[in-house]
């Protein structure tokens, strides 16, 4: 079974759930949505070909950062014949500050490649696609379908929400792929983009991965986990 057809193939395998999970994932859901109602992706970009550099520069690597040194990348590169056109030595300098920057400038380089020879140049609106490029996993096609194209195709799983949903006890599972089928299955299919952006923005600003500040959590009275 291939990643893209995980998840669809659980939720049909899984009819029945767990009330008490469905109950606490309502909960997080309305205190996420009075919290964050606009809460959205935080890379700058402009087009799909744009978020799906940037997020590939965002691993193991701040959103922040991202964005100072897109500002001037995307100056640079302005289309995928670009990227495909670049030295691997020009673009590794490019990027350099965003950390594992060799692996980040094939895959980027290669993956532009790949646009121009099989799509025109253009990032494909399909999961199936979209994981067939380099550097291109779940997380990052959910990222690029949900914001770029607005295409709810999952959730995205990263380490914020991860250590989320966890706490929140929506999930017991570590790997992405299960926990997005945890998610899947508890959270309305209309909210997956914006669970995805309000989880992460909450994650950064009051769940953190040490010392979470619970005393100014707007969900901390339904948190089996508050405290800990």
């Amino acid at each position: 079974m291939s990643p893209s057809t995980v998840v669809a193939a659980t939720r049909e395998a899984s009819p029945t759930l767990d009330r008490a999970r469905r109950a606490q994932a309502r909960r997080v859901v309305r205190a996420l949505r009075e919290t964050y109602p606009d809460a959205d992706c935080e890379l700058r970009f402009s087009t799909p070909l744009e978020l799906l550099v940037a997020t590939i520069l965002s691993a193991q690597c701040t959103d922040v950062r991202v964005n100072q040194v897109t500002t001037k990348l995307f100056q640079k590169y302005r289309s995928a014949a670009d990227y495909a056109s670049s030295s691997q030595e020009e673009l590794e300098d490019d990027i350099r500050t965003t950390g594992f920057f060799r692996q980040k400038a094939w895959s980027i380089r290669r993956t532009a490649q790949i646009l121009e020879a099989d799509h025109r140049g253009e990032v494909p609106p399909a999961m199936e696609q979209l994981l067939k490029l380099p550097g291109v996993a779940r997380k990052t096609a959910n990222v690029v379908l949900g914001t770029a194209f607005g295409i709810a195709s999952g959730v995205v799983v990263d380490t914020h929400i991860k250590r989320l949903t966890f706490r929140m006890d929506l999930t017991d599972e570590t790997d992405p792929i299960k926990v997005e089928n945890d998610l899947v299955k508890l959270i309305p299919r209309k909210d997956w983009v914006w669970f995805g952006h309000a989880t992460i923005w909450h994650g950064r600003r009051v769940c953190f991965a040490r010392k979470p500040a619970c005393g100014t959590c707007s969900l901390n009275s339904f948190c089996p986990r508050r405290g800990v």
